[in-house]
């Protein structure tokens, strides 16, 4: 007798979305994914890939190919970008007592999506559905129903609401975003040149200035030829003087002057916010990912969490679905991750960037004095480096019943 496993819809086909969904296939549930955009989105947007999130990679099949496409970076900088010096630096090898994997990866998201759906097509209980955007869902006391744009209906059991910041599934459950948008907007400018030849600095650097703080770091690219994306601050300028050659050579220069141009590959400006979605949690339909967080991207934190949303709310299904436990373990999902959200993405982030573009001498003079201090003290750099890295995180969560 063929036993038909339990359906599990994933809306979302971004980085989260595909994780669950073949965290999902590998846990013995059957998987519906469902992507409103047609192809992948190769947008330059999250790489980092933190210790803890290389962890959970490893266990779905994916680090191997993850760490080939992109970069293994030991180490992350903070400069003074005024003087242009190199105030701390820390080195996840200190981690080396604590994880298997003491370095991050920068490896672009659109690699990991492409990476994960080509292992989903090994599975035969799953469907990618493109170009599918949702128009409503309903539930009941058996599973979810959720109707495309193009009227195609789909049924399971569960559903995971991993479709991003504007989620939709959000939207149609009621559920509130709570948080702020924060006032200025961001801009990205990704260029050829090699900062590393250039300044010295590491693959990750951040740069605290009180006019224009910025974060820089290097990518592979799709080449393999490597690329470095900074990020700082727009201005109130418009979106076509701020990204007018003129414009985007003279803020390069303000972190590193020469005379030959920058060759830029690629630029964007984008609003930020801080928001936590009220509940992670609707009856049989649950929320991973940006549907559930927003963040600024100071310390590459957001990815990082969603992809542990993935892991959690997949383990969560397992142990209720298919391992009959109680199904009070959904609620523990909710309180796990919400909590873990606020007490360490959100302060965290919201912390980096205050550091960054601290305008009171005394008080940025106390914030990088602080910053040397602990990169040279062997217990406060561990401390340090467990949080940013996500592994306390991750610790705390396991004793959140």
């Amino acid at each position: 007798m063929t036993i038909t496993p339990p359906r599990l819809l994933v809306a979302g086909g971004g980085p989260v979305g595909v994780v669950t969904a073949l965290a999902a296939a590998q846990a013995g549930f059957a998987v519906m994914l469902l992507e409103a955009e047609a192809g992948i989105n190769a947008a330059p947007r999250a790489s980092t890939m933190h210790p803890s999130t290389l962890e959970m990679l490893q266990r779905i099949g994916l680090l191997d190919q993850l760490i080939a496409e992109g970069l293994v970076a030991r180490h992350f900088q903070f400069w003074d970008k005024q003087t242009l010096e190199l105030v701390a630096e820390f080195d996840h090898q200190w981690l080396a007592d604590e994880t298997d994997f003491p370095f991050v990866v920068q490896t672009e998201q659109h690699k990991l999506v492409r990476m994960g759906i080509d292992a989903l097509q090994t599975y035969p209980d799953v469907e990618v559905h493109r170009s599918t955007p949702l128009a409503d869902l309903t539930q009941d006391q058996s599973g979810v129903t959720a109707t495309a744009a193009n009227g195609e209906v789909f049924r399971g059991e569960w559903l995971i609401g991993a479709d991003g910041g504007r989620s939709t599934v959000r939207k149609l459950l009621g559920i509130e975003f709570e948080g702020y948008t924060w006032p200025e907007r961001f801009l990205v400018l990704t260029v050829l040149d090699d900062f590393e030849k250039l300044m010295g600095c590491a693959f990750r650097s951040y740069f605290a200035d009180p006019a224009e703080w910025t974060n820089l770091f290097k990518v592979a690219g799709d080449d393999g030829k490597g690329r470095w994306r900074m990020v700082s601050p727009a201005g109130e300028e418009s979106d076509d003087d701020l990204l007018s050659p003129e414009r985007s050579q003279a803020r390069l220069n303000r972190l590193f002057s020469r005379a030959e141009p920058y060759t830029i590959a690629h630029h964007n400006i984008y609003r930020v916010h801080q928001r936590v979605a009220a509940k992670f949690r609707s009856g049989r339909v649950l929320l991973a990912g940006d549907s559930a967080h927003v963040n600024n991207p100071i310390g590459g934190l957001g990815l990082n969490f969603g992809i542990h949303d993935a892991i959690d709310v997949v383990e969560t299904l397992r142990d209720v679905v298919l391992d009959h436990a109680d199904e009070a373990l959904l609620d523990r999902y909710e309180r796990r991750r919400r909590t873990l959200n606020i007490e360490f993405v959100q302060q965290q982030t919201v912390a980096n960037k205050k550091r960054l573009e601290e305008q009171d001498p005394a008080v940025r003079r106390t914030n990088l004095d602080e910053l040397r201090a602990t990169a040279a003290d062997p217990a406060r750099r561990k401390a340090f480096l467990l949080r940013s890295s996500l592994i306390d995180s991750v610790r705390k969560a396991a004793t959140i019943s």
